[in-house]
Protein backbone atom coordinates (compact mmCIF):
# COMPACT_ATOMS: atom_id res chain seq x y z
CA UNK A 1 0.00 0.00 0.00
CA UNK A 2 2.85 2.40 0.89
CA UNK A 3 4.50 1.73 -2.48
CA UNK A 4 1.23 2.52 -4.25
CA UNK A 5 0.90 5.83 -2.39
CA UNK A 6 4.51 6.77 -3.22
CA UNK A 7 4.03 5.95 -6.92
CA UNK A 8 0.82 7.99 -7.09
CA UNK A 9 2.57 10.91 -5.39
CA UNK A 10 5.44 10.85 -7.86
CA UNK A 11 3.01 10.79 -10.80
CA UNK A 12 1.19 13.81 -9.43
CA UNK A 13 4.43 15.76 -8.96
CA UNK A 14 5.56 14.90 -12.51
CA UNK A 15 2.27 16.06 -13.98
CA UNK A 16 2.42 19.35 -12.07
CA UNK A 17 6.04 19.93 -13.09
CA UNK A 18 5.21 19.32 -16.75
CA UNK A 19 2.27 21.68 -16.57
CA UNK A 20 4.42 24.35 -14.92
CA UNK A 21 7.06 24.09 -17.64
CA UNK A 22 4.43 24.29 -20.34
CA UNK A 23 2.92 27.45 -18.84
CA UNK A 24 6.40 28.95 -18.44
CA UNK A 25 7.17 28.35 -22.12
CA UNK A 26 3.91 29.97 -23.12
CA UNK A 27 4.83 33.07 -21.13
CA UNK A 28 8.27 33.41 -22.70
CA UNK A 29 7.75 32.27 -26.28
CA UNK A 30 4.89 33.31 -28.52
CA UNK A 31 5.16 31.67 -31.92
CA UNK A 32 3.74 33.28 -35.04
CA UNK A 33 4.54 31.89 -38.48
CA UNK A 34 8.28 31.36 -38.71
CA UNK A 35 9.11 33.85 -35.95
CA UNK A 36 9.47 33.23 -32.23
CA UNK A 37 9.28 36.39 -30.14
CA UNK A 38 10.25 36.87 -26.53
CA UNK A 39 8.19 39.43 -24.64
CA UNK A 40 6.18 39.96 -27.81
CA UNK A 41 3.78 42.30 -26.04
CA UNK A 42 6.21 45.19 -26.17
CA UNK A 43 4.80 47.27 -28.99
CA UNK A 44 7.46 49.97 -28.96
CA UNK A 45 11.22 49.86 -29.43
CA UNK A 46 11.60 51.77 -26.17
CA UNK A 47 8.95 51.78 -23.45
CA UNK A 48 9.80 55.11 -21.87
CA UNK A 49 6.51 55.35 -20.00
CA UNK A 50 6.72 52.01 -18.19
CA UNK A 51 5.88 52.07 -14.51
CA UNK A 52 8.95 51.45 -12.38
CA UNK A 53 6.76 49.97 -9.67
CA UNK A 54 5.65 47.16 -11.99
CA UNK A 55 8.83 46.23 -13.80
CA UNK A 56 12.09 47.76 -14.87
CA UNK A 57 12.14 46.71 -18.54
CA UNK A 58 15.66 48.06 -19.01
CA UNK A 59 16.94 45.11 -16.97
CA UNK A 60 15.63 42.59 -19.47
CA UNK A 61 17.46 41.37 -22.56
CA UNK A 62 15.71 41.63 -25.92
CA UNK A 63 15.63 38.45 -27.94
CA UNK A 64 13.95 37.51 -31.23
CA UNK A 65 14.58 34.33 -33.17
CA UNK A 66 13.90 34.17 -36.93
CA UNK A 67 14.02 31.02 -39.01
CA UNK A 68 14.47 31.26 -42.76
CA UNK A 69 11.52 29.93 -44.72
CA UNK A 70 12.29 26.78 -46.75
CA UNK A 71 10.07 28.16 -49.53
CA UNK A 72 11.54 30.45 -52.16
CA UNK A 73 10.07 33.98 -52.25
CA UNK A 74 7.98 33.27 -49.19
CA UNK A 75 6.02 36.40 -48.27
CA UNK A 76 6.74 36.01 -44.59
CA UNK A 77 10.46 36.18 -45.26
CA UNK A 78 10.23 39.11 -47.65
CA UNK A 79 8.03 41.23 -45.38
CA UNK A 80 10.11 41.19 -42.18
CA UNK A 81 10.27 44.99 -42.23
CA UNK A 82 6.78 45.69 -43.60
CA UNK A 83 5.59 46.82 -40.17
CA UNK A 84 8.60 48.98 -39.36
CA UNK A 85 7.49 51.96 -37.26
CA UNK A 86 9.25 54.65 -39.30
CA UNK A 87 8.31 57.51 -36.99
CA UNK A 88 9.68 55.68 -33.97
CA UNK A 89 12.87 54.81 -35.87
CA UNK A 90 13.25 58.48 -36.88
CA UNK A 91 12.77 59.46 -33.24
CA UNK A 92 15.53 57.10 -32.09
CA UNK A 93 17.96 58.25 -34.79
CA UNK A 94 17.41 61.91 -33.97
CA UNK A 95 17.75 61.28 -30.24
CA UNK A 96 20.94 59.25 -30.63
CA UNK A 97 22.44 61.78 -33.04
CA UNK A 98 22.06 64.66 -30.59
CA UNK A 99 24.43 62.80 -28.24
CA UNK A 100 27.22 63.14 -30.84
CA UNK A 101 29.67 65.95 -29.95
CA UNK A 102 28.87 69.30 -31.62
CA UNK A 103 25.51 68.08 -33.00
CA UNK A 104 22.79 70.33 -31.58
CA UNK A 105 19.62 69.79 -33.61
CA UNK A 106 18.59 66.86 -35.81
CA UNK A 107 15.69 66.34 -38.22
CA UNK A 108 15.23 62.79 -39.52
CA UNK A 109 12.94 61.37 -42.19
CA UNK A 110 12.63 57.60 -42.72
CA UNK A 111 11.13 56.39 -46.01
CA UNK A 112 10.73 52.83 -47.28
CA UNK A 113 14.36 52.75 -48.43
CA UNK A 114 16.22 55.85 -47.24
CA UNK A 115 17.01 57.81 -44.12
CA UNK A 116 17.40 61.58 -44.63
CA UNK A 117 19.08 63.45 -41.79
CA UNK A 118 19.62 67.21 -41.61
CA UNK A 119 21.41 68.54 -38.56
CA UNK A 120 22.81 71.71 -37.02
CA UNK A 121 26.43 71.48 -35.91
CA UNK A 122 29.37 73.68 -34.96
CA UNK A 123 31.87 70.90 -35.66
CA UNK A 124 35.21 71.86 -37.20
CA UNK A 125 35.51 68.45 -38.86
CA UNK A 126 32.41 68.27 -41.04
CA UNK A 127 33.28 64.91 -42.61
CA UNK A 128 33.89 63.22 -39.25
CA UNK A 129 30.60 64.49 -37.86
CA UNK A 130 28.76 63.42 -41.02
CA UNK A 131 30.29 59.96 -40.67
CA UNK A 132 29.19 59.71 -37.04
CA UNK A 133 25.62 60.80 -37.77
CA UNK A 134 25.36 58.47 -40.76
CA UNK A 135 26.69 55.44 -38.88
CA UNK A 136 24.35 56.16 -35.99
CA UNK A 137 21.43 55.83 -38.40
CA UNK A 138 22.94 52.75 -40.05
CA UNK A 139 23.07 51.04 -36.67
CA UNK A 140 19.31 51.47 -36.23
CA UNK A 141 17.74 50.70 -39.62
CA UNK A 142 17.77 47.46 -41.65
CA UNK A 143 20.96 47.10 -43.68
CA UNK A 144 19.31 47.59 -47.08
CA UNK A 145 18.57 51.23 -46.19
CA UNK A 146 20.60 54.10 -47.68
CA UNK A 147 21.45 57.03 -45.44
CA UNK A 148 21.97 60.63 -46.56
CA UNK A 149 23.08 63.43 -44.26
CA UNK A 150 23.58 67.18 -44.45
CA UNK A 151 24.80 69.91 -42.12
CA UNK A 152 22.99 72.52 -44.21
CA UNK A 153 20.45 73.90 -41.71
CA UNK A 154 18.31 75.31 -44.53
CA UNK A 155 17.43 71.75 -45.59
CA UNK A 156 16.02 70.85 -42.17
CA UNK A 157 12.72 72.46 -43.15
CA UNK A 158 12.67 70.51 -46.43
CA UNK A 159 13.16 67.24 -44.54
CA UNK A 160 10.31 68.17 -42.22
CA UNK A 161 7.99 69.13 -45.07
CA UNK A 162 8.41 65.74 -46.76
CA UNK A 163 6.88 64.06 -43.72
CA UNK A 164 3.50 65.58 -44.62
CA UNK A 165 3.37 64.06 -48.11
CA UNK A 166 1.65 60.89 -49.26
CA UNK A 167 4.52 58.42 -49.44
CA UNK A 168 2.80 56.41 -52.18
CA UNK A 169 2.57 59.29 -54.66
CA UNK A 170 5.02 59.76 -57.53
CA UNK A 171 5.45 63.40 -56.56
CA UNK A 172 6.76 62.48 -53.11
CA UNK A 173 9.35 60.12 -54.63
CA UNK A 174 10.52 62.88 -56.98
CA UNK A 175 10.80 65.31 -54.06
CA UNK A 176 12.83 62.80 -52.04
CA UNK A 177 15.12 62.30 -55.03
CA UNK A 178 15.60 66.03 -55.42
CA UNK A 179 16.31 66.55 -51.72
CA UNK A 180 18.84 63.71 -51.69
CA UNK A 181 20.71 65.41 -54.53
CA UNK A 182 20.88 68.61 -52.44
CA UNK A 183 22.00 66.73 -49.33
CA UNK A 184 24.83 65.00 -51.15
CA UNK A 185 26.47 68.40 -51.67
CA UNK A 186 27.35 68.17 -47.97
CA UNK A 187 29.98 65.76 -46.58
CA UNK A 188 28.69 62.18 -46.36
CA UNK A 189 31.51 60.63 -44.33
CA UNK A 190 33.58 57.59 -45.27
CA UNK A 191 32.61 54.67 -47.49
CA UNK A 192 30.59 52.07 -45.61
CA UNK A 193 32.70 49.23 -47.04
CA UNK A 194 34.83 48.43 -50.12
CA UNK A 195 31.64 47.38 -51.93
CA UNK A 196 29.42 50.22 -50.63
CA UNK A 197 29.73 53.95 -51.13
CA UNK A 198 29.32 56.65 -48.48
CA UNK A 199 25.55 56.21 -48.43
CA UNK A 200 25.49 52.42 -48.43
CA UNK A 201 24.81 51.92 -52.14
CA UNK A 202 26.41 49.04 -54.04
CA UNK A 203 27.19 48.86 -57.79
CA UNK A 204 24.06 46.77 -58.12
CA UNK A 205 21.98 49.60 -56.62
CA UNK A 206 23.43 52.03 -59.14
CA UNK A 207 22.69 49.69 -62.02
CA UNK A 208 19.03 49.49 -61.02
CA UNK A 209 18.51 53.22 -60.75
CA UNK A 210 20.91 56.12 -61.04
CA UNK A 211 22.03 58.16 -59.24
CA UNK A 212 20.41 56.46 -56.24
CA UNK A 213 17.67 54.08 -55.41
Amino acid sequence: MKKLVIIMGLCTMTALTGCSKDMSNRDVYEESGNTINVNNKRHELYNEGASRGVRNVSNNYGFVRHQKSPLMNDNKTNNHYAALDREQVANIISKYSTTIPNVNDVATLVTDQEVLIAYDTDSKDRNLTADQVKKTAMSVVPRFYHVYVTDNKVLMRDVENLANLDSTSRNSRNLVTGLVAQMKKSPQGQRMSPSEDQNGLTPDDYSKSRPHR
